[in-house]
């Protein structure tokens, strides 16, 4: 069997069942039974406003964001989902910081679902800046179902390797 890059941490009985999916070509449809319809979240400035949102509900005392945006030079594939950055830069007496979020672009065409994951994960590292237990239970408070569909994305993401986009959602 080949091996999953992006399942393979998870455990070989559900390694198996996705290697299933994928043998039998249900892959793509298991997921679109799932998660029937995009976001609507299609330009920077909506997207700004979404996770903006998301931070005022669960991060009210976390610094401001300073911008929010989809980003063309993000390689999902080989790099990352999304990236944070805190730039601190001292003007006069004072320090500013500035809190940056950027989403690969190829997520202007997903689930909702999957565009909320990947923002609380990169809200979460205002607070935690590693992955660790404090870092996961935060995404956790700020989005319940964060394990399940961490794994989802990452199944989208073997589909996507293996098959290309899924046209419904495209």
């Amino acid at each position: 069997m080949k091996e999953l890059k992006y399942l393979h941490h998870y455990n070989s009985h559900t390694q198996a069942q996705v290697h299933k999916l994928i043998k039998e070509d249900k892959l793509g449809l298991h997921l679109l039974e799932k998660y029937k319809n995009p976001h609507a979240v299609k330009n920077d400035k909506a997207l700004f406003s979404y996770v903006s949102s998301l931070k005022n509900e669960h991060l009210k005392n976390a610094s401001p964001l300073s911008k929010v945006l989809y980003d063309g030079k993000i390689n999902v594939i080989h790099n990352a989902l999304g990236t944070h950055h805190f730039i601190s830069r001292v003007q006069g007496s004072k320090l500013k910081a500035k809190n940056e979020i950027r989403i690969a672009s190829m997520f202007k065409s997903v689930p909702e679902e999957f565009l909320k994951m990947i923002a609380v994960h990169e809200l979460a590292h205002f607070r935690e800046k590693e992955h660790n237990k404090a870092f996961y239970k935060l995404c956790e408070y700020m989005e319940p179902s964060y394990h399940q569909l961490e794994f989802d994305l990452r199944l989208y993401l073997t589909h996507l390797e293996l098959s290309g986009k899924i046209e419904a959602w495209s």
